[in-house]
This record gives structure tokens, C-alpha cells and sequence, in this order.
């Protein structure tokens, strides 16, 4: 169902992809938009792993593009660009990526909102999670809280070639 990657050397395994979701702070999600024009927005995130290829969790407003096309069509990709250094005199660049596959869906019980919502606030405001549980627990109370969970049916990531070099030569 989903495509082979075409330059199959510079794949990277699923555990270092894991370790790109993890560390990287910024996806973009696209979706199916308006007028079945394709809506790319980035967006900070969280993975969370599980029985299978994993989640990703992401919060944002409850009304929106965003939220109205994942009520239309729930299936979305995504990419993260974890590293990007600019090599002007090769023309190329060094970059490790991911692109996923998956289905998303806007979660509604309150032990799943807190889940997400904690799991992308320790990501992002470590030292400060009390913060984030207090300000998790009030957007709850208040039901303005509207969190995302997109579970992954394909991950691939690649490296460019000059990193791939690299690590060659480190080997």
C-alpha cells in the first residue's frame, strides 16, 4: 500500500526514526483541505509508543482548517526534519527526515486529552511540568483543551547521502 523508498541505501531504521521523533520539535501534518486542496501546517508534537508503530499527539484550537479537515478525511502524512546543515560548495545538504502515514482523530475522553496534552507539555517545558499539569487540568475543566492523536500505519526516514558518508567513515 504504501511506497518503497526509491533510494533504498539511505533508509534508516525504525528505532532511529523513533529516535528523530522523539528529538525533533517541529512536524509538518498534511491533510486533506478545503476544496480537496492539500493543507500543510507545522505543528509541535509527541510520540508515544505502543503495541504497534507508535502515536503522535499534537494540541491546538478546537475549530480551525485543521480540525474540520480531520473530520473530513482522517488519513494525514507527516515529516520531520531533525537535522538540516546547508553544504554550498558540495550544492547539497546533510538532513535526516521521517515521513509517516497515519490516521488521525480528535480525541474526546479526558483521560486521553490529559495523556496527550502531558505528554507534548513535558516534551516541550521540561523543568516546568508542573506548569503544564496545572494549565492540562484547567483547559480540561473548562473543555478548551482539543488534542489530536495520530496513530502511525508507516514510518520511513532517510538520510542524505553526505551523512551517510559520514557515518561510513566513522564506521
Amino acid at each position: 500500500m504504501f511506497r518503497k523508498m526509491r533510494r533504498f541505501k539511505q533508509e534508516i531504521s525504525f528505532e532511529e526514526c523513533v529516535e528523530i521523533l522523539n528529538r525533533a520539535s517541529t512536524m509538518v501534518l498534511g491533510l486533506i483541505g478545503d476544496e480537496g486542496y492539500p493543507y500543510t501546517v507545522p505543528l509541535n508534537f509527541a510520540y508515544i509508543p505502543d503495541d504497534g508503530l507508535g502515536k503522535i499527539v499534537f494540541h491546538g484550537a478546537k475549530t480551525g482548517h485543521k480540525v474540520d479537515a480531520i473530520a473530513k478525511e482522517p488519513k494525514v502524512s507527516l515529516c520531520v526534519v531533525d537535522r538540516e546543515e546547508v553544504l554550498p560548495e558540495e550544492r547539497t545538504t546533510k538532513f535526516s527526515s521521517v515521513i509517516a502515514f497515519g490516521r488521525a482523530r480528535i480525541l474526546e475522553d479526558e483521560e486521553e486529552l490529559r495523556a496527550a496534552a502531558l505528554a507534548v507539555g513535558f516534551k516541550y517545558c521540561k523543568g516546568f511540568e508542573q506548569g503544564c499539569i496545572e494549565e492540562t487540568e484547567e483547559t480540561i475543566r473548562n473543555h478548551t483543551l482539543c488534542c489530536v492523536e495520530i496513530v502511525l500505519e508507516h514510518v520511513s526516514g532517510k538520510i542524505g547521502r553526505e551523512l551517510l558518508l559520514e557515518r561510513q567513515r566513522k564506521a
